[in-house]
């Protein structure tokens, strides 16, 4: 495994000193630098978001509070949120002309990065056939091909348009194959918004402070257990106090959604045996590291093979997609080969089969992971380095594209380690980020992405704009 993680306390291998000795890939010989310069004193100086707070402020009177996801409104950090206009390989900019380094990509599609010129060449072929045709393309056996090769998991699989929907019709499918209702998941893991998923949830929930949400009725939640993440005793307890009733285990199998959370060595393991042993089914929510720690995802890089699997993100390139997918016994229970019913008008947009396809076709290509976990280990490693030098405890980690990190001593096992970080402290510090052109996600409790257009520029720029912004606060 080519991991590193520092102040988390998991021993996943090699230490971030020694990923940091390699050298970077040359721009000429990686083919994946996007030329880019920023000149973070120029914007400091120039740094205004009037346009951002006007058009921020008419949203409010339009959409929920201004938005259509809840972090982008800037609640658990404050000040203006910033309204972007345009993206383009690993820097973002607002209405108002910022530029940032960009270490959300979206919230993880872009990692070949933004706006990729290969990608938006094939989409404007493939518009000019259409943009929804509501009936089978020839495009999804080919990004169904490509993901079936590539997760260990999928035999079948079924695409949909958002990691939400894969997650609503994995538990039905878990459900429909065991003839069983009840689930496990775990505090902080999140698997989108419906109701059975918003149970000590992370992401959104756990930014805004919401223990669960109004509107979900007891009923659809009753069959919903919960347990702390990396505990496998407490699984263990479960299993015993709920014997021949499980349907399903869910989880992020490294957690993305509380901020970044690997497993401890045998955790993964550990929930196999159990589930294979009680007949219950394993469910890697892959939405978030599917095709980012590695080609075959966290299931590959671990070496876990769960029995179903959801997807997102990645695989759409960027526009709205969903899958789940597993072995073929269990898939064979969906509509129309079996009796459990799901269905989407949108699902397997020929423009979204396209964008996947190209961005799966680049992430093949040799070096590609090498290169994110050279360049991530870089950048958290710099962080941290910033961090403990002018004097604050701080903890983090990284695999491959994904990062986090956190301000607390740590080591940070779960979603209640997590909540020890100072957030106010995390609140200064994304502030003084953002005026020094670096965009991080908008709360303690999420990850950051690195991406294939990143460059030593950019990871240099950040790493000196953090050691400046944490001498001051």
């Amino acid at each position: 495994m080519a991991a590193s993680i520092s102040g988390i306390g998991i021993g996943l291998g090699l230490s971030c000193s020694s990923n940091l000795s390699k050298s970077l890939h040359s721009s000429q010989s990686s083919g994946f630098r996007v030329k880019m310069t920023v000149s973070v004193e120029d914007k400091k100086k120039n740094y205004t978001l009037q346009k951002s707070e006007e058009a921020f402020n008419a949203a409010k009177n339009l959409m929920p509070g201004g938005v259509n996801s809840p972090v982008r409104a800037f609640k658990s950090v404050g000040g203006q949120p910033i309204v972007i206009d345009s993206v383009k390989g690993s820097h973002m900019w607002d209405i108002d002309g910022n530029e940032y380094i960009d270490y959300v990509g979206s919230w993880g599609p872009a990692i070949i990065g933004h706006a990729d010129d290969e990608v938006l060449a094939a989409l404007a072929e493939t518009m000019k056939k259409g943009t929804s045709f509501g009936a089978p393309c020839l495009l999804e056996n080919v990004l169904a091909e490509m993901v079936i090769s590539a997760v260990p998991s999928i035999e079948m699989v079924r695409f949909v348009n958002s990691g939400t929907e894969a997650c609503m019709g994995v538990l039905r499918l878990a459900r429909a194959f065991t003839g069983r209702e009840k689930i496990i998941k775990f505090e902080g893991c999140y698997h989108g918004h419906a109701d059975p998923f918003l149970v000590k949830a992370g992401s959104g929930v756990a930014t805004l402070g919401l223990p669960d949400s109004p509107g979900v009725p007891k009923a659809a939640t009753f069959e919903t257990l919960t347990a702390p993440y990396n505990d496998i005793s407490a699984v263990e307890n479960l299993f015993n106090s709920n014997k021949g009733e499980l349907a399903a285990v869910i989880l992020e199998p490294v957690v993305g959604n509380s901020g970044f959370i690997p497993p401890k060595p045998d955790f993964l393991e550990a929930l196999q045996r159990l589930t294979k042993a009680n007949g219950t089914l394993l469910i890697f929510d892959e939405v978030m590291t599917g095709f980012r720690l590695s080609y075959g995802g966290a299931q590959e890089y671990f070496g876990i093979t769960p029995d179903l699997t959801t997807l997102g993100k990645i695989i759409g390139g960027g526009l709205p997609v969903g899958a789940y997918g597993g072995r073929r016994e269990i898939m064979e229970m969906v509509a129309p080969a079996g009796p459990m019913y799901q269905a989407g008008t949108l699902s397997g947009n020929p423009l979204a089969m396209t964008a996947g396809i190209q961005t799966l076709k680049r992430l093949k290509e040799p070096g590609t992971y090498e290169y994110l976990d050279k360049i991530t280990g870089q950048l958290v490693q710099g962080i941290l380095d910033a961090g403990k030098k002018t004097g604050h405890a701080i903890c983090g980690g990284y695999i491959n594209g994904m990062f986090g990190f956190f301000f607390t001593e740590g080591p940070v096992y779960n979603f209640d380690d997590a909540k020890k970080s100072d957030t106010a402290k995390f609140a200064r510090f994304y502030r003084g980020m953002l005026e020094e052109g670096v965009y991080l996600a908008p709360s303690q409790f999420e990850a950051g992405f690195t991406s294939l257009a990143h460059t030593q520029e950019d990871f240099q720029k950040t790493i000196a704009a953090a050691e400046k912004v944490l001498s001051k606060i």
